[in-house]
């Protein structure tokens, strides 16, 4: 459930070889010798009966060669009904939906929208964006055909947390749309890929969704690659789609801090995101393992190199859907650790980040294994290009005791005559008394990054165990080519960043911060 960390096993991560093999070819070359012997002249007897031996072991020569032609034609033949067979008896070969690869260019009309959850009783000076409760009612109610949920668990009654809080029917009215719209009545296929219920994790909700109609496939990450299935996103109709921090829980909705973006009307990239979608189902079959190659059904086109280019709101933009871990990503796949360290590398003037947990080891593995690849991209940029880095980590009491240690650091980079320009903070989401008896809630649960060029929303903490051996996406979104910043994702996202930045429940961290006394302020709450 919300507390219930991804499973902490005496397992190497590392022994999963996350990397496909390359095959490699031999070439051997035949050395020509350049020197010709001189010949003395023969008798013409000889000379014809050479001849005639020659003109034999041509046609000879001739009759192998051909021979050998049609044996290899003839192999290669048996060697490719053998696989179309094979393939066409595969579910992996033969997802539900048929993909073919897109072009770059999508002429649809997107249009995306910042949502956030705002937890009950929080105020802020600015104005937030349109609530995520209301965003997944708008796409129920859009479904025709299907609606397929990635999600880690679900927990969306007060019956769920032994609770009795009035602020969980939001949970419970998405449920019961969810119910509905899976029965037969409707003709609407729902799906649900979710992480394999562990420990005390709720089951109510699924079974009730099973019942109604919906499909459901647990994948088993702790068998697969020792992770979680962390992913959290929508996808609706193949053009609708939702996908951030929000994960299926009714504490998500009212109190915890949530951001994400619904796109509606851009079949480019829900078609996109279904491949991804169409990894979890299929690993979520009994008996299934990871292929060492995933078929060209689950490859894209969209990556960081070659993002899709659209508009969002009519303005030009270009975007790309990142994965891990990097064993689920198929060809063209850009793997999420390779997105973030991208979009950090390409800011040119800040760095904003936002999300609950940032520790630079890999958080839930035994032995122990320190992660630096972000840490040390941030300092990088900062050294390198003065560039301004700001990171908004959660604070609340069960926080990893190891993870202020390595924000300290990151936040004693700063110096003005060295242009270093590091700061942390860490955000407090405070409850009331009645708040408290909620169980593993008020906490800013966001997990986003927004720098001068790129918006980046995701669905992972940023530790070493979610980039490795657990499933989460992200959507990154560039819209530099246009002219105006006033509505672009980006400018939104940085808003929504700057307004928790300056907000009374940002405290900067120093050398001297007393964490205790202001962690324990927050109710404990896990992704």
């Amino acid at each position: 459930m919300f507390a219930t960390p991804p499973p902490q096993v005496n397992t190497d991560p590392f022994r999963f070889d996350f990397q496909r093999q390359q095959k490699f070819s031999e070439m051997q070359s035949t050395k020509m010798n350049s020197h010709i012997q001189y010949k003395r002249l023969v008798p013409l007897e000889v000379f014809e009966e050479e001849m005639q031996y020659s003109h034999k072991t041509q046609k000879l020569y001739i009759w192998g060669l051909f021979s050998a032609c049609l044996a290899a034609v003839f192999l290669t033949l048996v060697h490719l009904k053998t696989v179309y067979t094979s393939l066409g008896s595969s579910r992996l070969d033969s997802p539900t939906h048929d993909f073919s690869v897109p072009h770059h260019i999508c002429t649809d009309p997107c249009r995306i929208v910042l949502v956030e959850s705002i937890p009950e009783g929080m105020e802020f000076n600015y104005n937030t964006n349109p609530s995520i409760f209301q965003s997944w009612l708008n796409l129920i109610s859009e479904a025709q055909s299907s609606l397929d949920i990635a999600s880690f668990y679900w927990s969306l009654t007060n019956k769920d947390t032994d609770s009795n809080d009035p602020t969980a029917y939001q949970g419970e009215k998405i449920l019961n749309e969810l119910v509905q719209l899976s029965s037969k009545e409707t003709a609407v296929s729902v799906r649900i890929a979710v992480n394999t219920p562990q420990g005390s994790q709720p089951l109510e909700d699924l079974k009730v969704l099973m019942e109604a109609g919906a499909d459901v496939r647990k994948v088993n990450m702790q068998d697969l690659t020792t992770g979680v299935l962390h992913t959290k996103f929508w996808i609706v109709d193949k053009k609708h789609v939702y996908i951030g921090s929000a994960n299926m829980d009714w504490r998500s909705l009212t109190q915890a801090c949530e951001l994400g973006v619904v796109v509606y009307n851009c079949s480019c990239l829900a078609e996109d995101l279904e491949k991804i979608f169409e990894a979890y189902w299929y690993l979520g079959e009994e008996g299934k393992t990871i292929p060492s190659h995933w078929p060209d059904s689950y490859t894209t086109s969209y990556n960081k190199e070659t993002p899709l280019e659209l508009q969002f709101n009519g303005t030009p933009s270009t975007a790309y859907l990142s994965s891990s871990p990097p064993s689920f990503c198929a060809d063209g796949r850009t793997k999420d650790l390779q997105a973030i360290l991208s979009v950090i590398d390409d800011a040119q003037e800040f760095v904003y980040i936002a999300v609950m947990n940032y520790i630079p080891t890999m958080e839930y593995s035994r032995p122990k294994r320190y992660w630096s690849d972000i840490d040390n991209q941030l300092r990088r940029v900062a050294y390198e290009r003065s560039v301004r880095v700001r990171l908004l980590i959660s604070c609340w009491s069960h926080s990893q005791p190891a993870m202020f240690p390595f924000l300290r650091s990151l936040a004693a980079v700063h110096d003005q005559s060295s242009k270093l320009d590091i700061e942390v903070k860490l955000f407090v989401v405070p409850p009331s008394p009645s708040q408290k008896e909620v169980p593993y809630t008020r906490v800013n649960h966001n997990k986003y990054m927004v720098t001068d060029k790129v918006a980046y929303i995701g669905t992972s903490n940023w530790s070493g165990d979610y980039f490795v051996n657990t499933a989460g996406s992200a959507l990154v979104v560039n819209q530099t080519a246009t002219q105006s910043t006033e509505f672009t994702l980006q400018a939104q996202i940085q808003a929504v960043f700057e307004r928790d930045w300056d907000s009374p429940y940002s405290t900067l961290l120093t050398q001297d911060s007393d964490i205790k006394q202001l962690c324990s302020t927050a109710e404990p709450f896990h992704p």
